[in-house]
């Protein structure tokens, strides 16, 4: 290669296994996380890769079409058929690749689909020193050898370590490295050019780089994926003409009705306040502005339908949402029950996610003087 040329690195996506330890309906790498594919997440690692020339992906022939959906607008995917087993996939991948000639190639396990950037170039700025190149995390945990649930002896953890993907090599060497073995049943492709005599090094692994195998793995990484925020939403409307109000999609009669531009559901609007904040999305005034007619006397449910869709579209959870209405009239107290039921209708959700509480400022301020009424909400979201 020219010293003047960087050198060309592939990727190598290992995706043919049938996963019958992950149980489900489909195998593991087509597993949905947060509504998207696990392979489709380790594909855009490598492909958004600025070091990372093409993507090879070894898949099993009865997965064309889903592995087309998942793949569909990455650049510089293509697939090929894998084997039986690993070896055989990752074989039958490196001699398609054979043709393009990369200086280096990564193999990736397809259902590892937090890779980072950082690992990625540890990686390849390994292969700078050795031929092959492997993450590798220490080993924390007591080994113990079992025979039938019993203990051997203990193993000593010195010199041990935990191998991951991508692991690294320079691509003449693992391409023959591969073929001379094939048939064989090793457990990587460390293995591999070990048994060709060639030299693997490691650089630090990843702790957030798990392999997807089990049901229960794929449940911890979602769970690791999701953060828990707080929103929170203030409103107030004054009393005029009228002889109800709107409160929590419900009417309340009183002696006032409360003005504003839709109907004035203050409660509704201060939560729809407090999960567009939870979700970063804003204020009620931004997506309903005042100004346009067409929302001219609407019904709030349609502000918070709206804020909740956001959240969900965003893969968000209302954990639960808590509304104080501040008044000294309309007693709110006779009402709850319905308020709360009304909130929980309106979003599809328990009436254990909602309460509804009033309070009044005793006798002081404009909720005081009963010049009108003001409203606070905390939704808590889990995203």
């Amino acid at each position: 290669m020219p010293a003047d040329r960087l050198p060309r690195c592939a990727a190598l996506i290992v995706a043919a296994g049938r996963g019958q330890r992950f149980g489900g309906s489909q195998p593991k790498q087509y597993a949905p996380l947060k509504g998207e594919a696990l392979l489709r997440r380790t594909l855009r690692a490598f492909c958004t890769h600025p070091r990372i020339s093409q993507v090879v992906v070894a898949i099993h022939p009865d997965d064309a079409s889903t592995f087309a959906a998942v793949a569909e607008g990455l650049p510089n995917v293509r697939a090929v058929h894998g084997g039986a087993q690993r070896q055989d996939s990752v074989r039958l991948g490196l001699e398609a690749l054979a043709a393009q000639s990369p200086d280096l190639v990564l193999i990736h396990d397809g259902a590892r689909p937090m890779i980072s950037a950082d690992l990625i170039d540890r990686v390849i700025t390994g292969l700078n020193e050795a031929p092959g190149v492997i993450p590798a995390l220490t080993v924390v945990d007591t080994l113990k050898r079992v025979n039938a649930n019993t203990i051997g002896e203990t193993v000593s953890r010195d010199n041990l370590v935990r191998a991951q993907t991508p692991q690294g090599f320079r691509f003449a060497e693992i391409l023959s490295a591969h073929q001379a073995v094939a048939g064989e049943a090793l457990t990587d492709d460390a293995a591999v050019m070990e048994r060709s005599g060639h030299r693997v090094i490691t650089v630090p692994g990843d702790e957030a780089n798990i392999k997807v195998t089990t049901m229960d793995d794929l449940a911890r990484l979602t769970e690791s994926l999701t953060e828990t925020r707080i929103g929170q939403g203030f409103d107030v409307h004054k009393f005029g003409p009228g002889d109800s109000v709107w409160l929590c999609g419900v009417n309340v009669p009183h002696t006032h009705g409360l003005v504003g531009h839709s109907d004035a559901d203050v409660a509704l609007h201060a939560a729809t306040d407090a999960i567009l904040g939870a979700v970063g999305a804003g204020d009620i005034g931004q997506h309903f502005p005042p100004s346009d007619e067409k929302w001219r006397g609407a019904p709030s449910y349609k502000f918070i339908q709206h804020a909740h869709d956001l959240l969900k579209q965003r893969g968000g959870t209302l954990v639960h949402l808590d509304v104080t209405i501040i008044c000294e009239r309309p007693k709110v107290g006779p009402h709850r029950t319905a308020l709360v039921a009304s909130v929980a209708k309106i979003l599809g959700i328990a009436e254990d996610r909602v309460s509804v509480k009033a309070t009044t400022t005793e006798g002081l301020g404009f909720t005081g003087r009963q010049e009108g009424i003001a409203a606070q909400a905390v939704a808590t979201v889990r995203i």
